[in-house]
């Protein structure tokens, strides 16, 4: 039979017969050029026929393989994927028939073994009393790699992508239906598996002759795939297999960088950035001055980005400065957090031609406008993520949290923005008096003047701070005894949602030291404490309830969309009696507080969670970073110290992130 004629019955045939009970005694080479017009489908019988704008067919779930018609689902599902790799064979046959002639005749013998795997489902699904086509079918497979334009895009997408990743799927479902008991379908998908370590090795051997020899196997594998494929579909959403892709001939570079790439298999990414030099850039942007800024502020950003981890989702994009070791990466997944695909800022044009799903700064200002617009042309106007061109100033400003305090009783400090306005509450002042610049974060930016007294220093940065930042506020120095955050989030449409509550670890001078994250934000605080807060202070009802409304009487019509931080403390007076005070500052970016909370979400729930920024320098060396073996958990994170930025890379500060029992950690704060 010539070989032509037996693609053309396999790709054009109307019944399964056709497709896949062919099986000719010899098959020649000798006639492959003839007119080929390109279908936009292959023939199926009515049953399994694939609509022109395609079909949705969930993946069926792993957790009630126990039942028949459930594994019948799934084998439904894989059978499709075989018949559509056999169409896809076929497809190549007939589309490029000047291709190799030991190429071609690889594809052959690789179809006949696809017709075979579909059988062999059938079979089974038939077992479990399910038919070939009583269920929805899927044609992902075919418009992913049928507008192929030459045989090198047939083995990067199906041999090396779809194929490659059954490595991962085989083996996996293998063990699933072999501990429930299944040891047929076991059987079948570890013979498929076997099968698939040579497709994908004949696949490796064509990409290898027909690739830029002057790349390495991973970097022309990257620059083959063109969204939405990439080379993170080329795992399985199952364990790494690395021993059938060292089988199959993959090499280990190839092997290790895969298992920790990551990009968006379907969801549109959410674009991250991390900036929390913003205060300063905008002090600087209202001088009309560029952002000069001390080494340690410049890798504050730099060292960071990763940071962004705690807020991003497994398919979103996290904007970095410097490249995460493929170790680092490693680590990370090894350790159970979600991983979003890093992406190092000025190496993002591909990035910038896909859709996104919305675009999330730290904190908005117009560095990170200017960084993030290349993202806003491919985004869908429902999003709530939008990208700003502009914000205002006063988002950034200690004047926001004054107007805040201010609506919800008599505030305890002054905004000022004046000389003598800040002298004449200093000189009525009792006591140490503490000025906060404008623009200042995490107790920075700060002047103390003790009992009141000025110095030539103070009088000098006051009027330079008033000068640049046009504003400061004014208050009396207290006698902190508990420092602790409410996390919100608003949406486009003006809701504003509590994301939780934690604990702020500041130092003797008020500057911020960590967080703490327990999964009761109250947890540990001595009795007559908590009696003050949600006895005599409803707490609960306050930031549930009373603050929502005045956060969102001031955002009313702003425009601001994302996160919120209210940081609010607790108090003695000269007379030793406990005062609440709601709101110390608002921060409308992200805080580190927001961070240490959706971290414990993401990965320990039910466990306490430290977070802190810490000097590489002032870290022992002898701590050992991850899980604890001795405390192992049931799920998310066990116990131990994890860092979200990579150490090695790292000039100046790590994100360190400890997980612990509560009672672990009570101590901190």
């Amino acid at each position: 039979m010539e070989l032509r004629d037996f693609a053309e019955q396999v790709l054009y045939g109307h019944s399964l017969d056709e497709k896949l009970l062919l099986k000719p005694k010899f098959v020649t080479d000798d006639e492959p050029d003839q007119a080929f017009i390109m279908p936009d489908g292959p023939g199926r019988p009515s049953e399994l026929r694939i609509s022109e704008r395609g079909v949705k067919a969930d993946f069926p779930g792993t957790n009630r393989l126990d039942d028949d018609f459930e594994r019948g689902k799934m084998l439904h599902f894989l059978a499709n994927h075989e018949l559509l790799a056999t169409e896809l064979m076929a497809l190549v046959l007939l589309k490029f028939p000047n291709a190799p002639k030991d190429f071609r005749m690889g594809v052959y013998e690789t179809l006949k073994e696809e017709q075979a795997h579909t059988l062999m489902y059938m079979r089974r699904m038939r077992e479990c009393g399910v038919e070939f086509g009583e269920l929805p079918v899927n044609d992902y497979f075919w418009r992913a790699v049928a507008p192929m334009e030459q045989p090198m895009d047939f083995v990067s997408r199906l041999s090396l992508v779809f194929e490659q990743a059954n490595l991962d799927y085989s083996v996996y479902y293998a063990k699933l239906f072999r501990q429930v008991g299944d040891g047929g379908t076991a059987a079948v998908l570890e013979k498929i598996y076997e099968d698939e370590i040579q497709h994908v090795g004949h696949g490796l051997q064509w990409f290898r002759k027909w690739k830029d020899q002057s790349k390495s196997d991973w970097e022309a594998f990257q620059t083959q795939l063109h969204f939405p494929l990439a080379p993170v579909r080329a795992k399985g959403v199952a364990p790494y297999n690395a021993e059938g892709r060292r089988l199959a001939g993959i090499d280990e570079d190839w092997i290790d960088l895969l298992e920790v790439a990551e990009q968006s298999r379907g969801r549109t990414p959410v674009v991250h950035l991390f900036n929390p030099n913003a205060e300063s850039e905008e002090v600087a942007r209202m001088n009309n001055q560029a952002l000069t800024a001390k080494k340690n502020v410049r890798l504050l950003e730099e060292d960071l980005g990763m940071v962004s981890l705690a807020l991003a989702r497994r398919d979103d994009v996290v904007l970095l400065h410097k490249e995460p070791s493929r170790q680092h990466l490693k680590n990370i997944r090894d350790w159970g957090f979600p991983m979003p695909q890093c992406v190092v800022l000025g190496d993002s044009k591909e990035l910038e031609e896909r859709r996104v799903g919305g675009v999330r700064p730290w904190a908005w200002q117009q560095k990170a406008s200017d960084v993030l617009e290349p993202f806003s042309h491919n985004m869908s106007e429902n999003v709530d993520a939008q990208w700003r061109g502009n914000s205002p100033s006063i988002w950034m400003s200690k004047e926001f949290g004054f107007k805040l305090e201010s609506m919800l009783g008599e505030p305890l400090g002054q905004w000022c923005s004046s000389i003598d306005e800040v002298e004449n509450y200093v000189a009525a002042a009792v006591g140490d008096v503490l000025i906060k610049a404008a623009y200042s974060n995490a107790g920075r930016g700060h002047c103390r003047l003790l009992e009141g007294k000025w110095t030539n220093s103070a009088r000098g940065w006051l009027k330079k701070v008033l000068k640049e930042q046009q504003g400061v506020l004014v208050e009396p120095w207290l006698e902190r005894v508990l420092d602790f955050s409410s996390q919100y989030e608003i949406g486009s449409n003006g809701e504003i949602k509590q994301r939780g509550m934690t604990r702020v670890i500041n130092d003797e001078l008020g500057r911020f030291r960590g967080s703490l994250v327990l999964p009761k934000w109250s947890q540990g605080l001595d009795e007559d404490l908590c009696g003050f807060l949600f006895r005599d202070c409803q707490v609960h009802h306050f930031y549930r309830h009373t603050l929502i409304d005045a956060l969102g009487e001031l955002l009313a019509d702003s425009g601001y969309v994302g996160a919120i931080g209210v940081d609010s403390m607790v108090f003695r007076d000269a007379n030793g009696k406990l005062v609440f005070r709601p709101v110390v500052e608002v921060n409308l970016r992200y805080t580190m507080g927001r961070v240490a909370l959706e971290l414990l979400k993401k990965t320990a729930p039910g466990l306490g969670g430290h977070y802190e920024i810490v000097r590489k320098s002032q870290m022992v060396d002898s701590i050992a970073f991850g899980p604890d073996e001795d405390l192992k958990e049931k799920s998310g994170l066990t116990v131990g110290v994890y860092v979200l930025n990579d150490p090695e890379l790292a000039e100046e500060f790590l994100a360190v992130y400890r997980v612990a029992r509560p009672s672990d950690l009570l101590g901190l704060g």
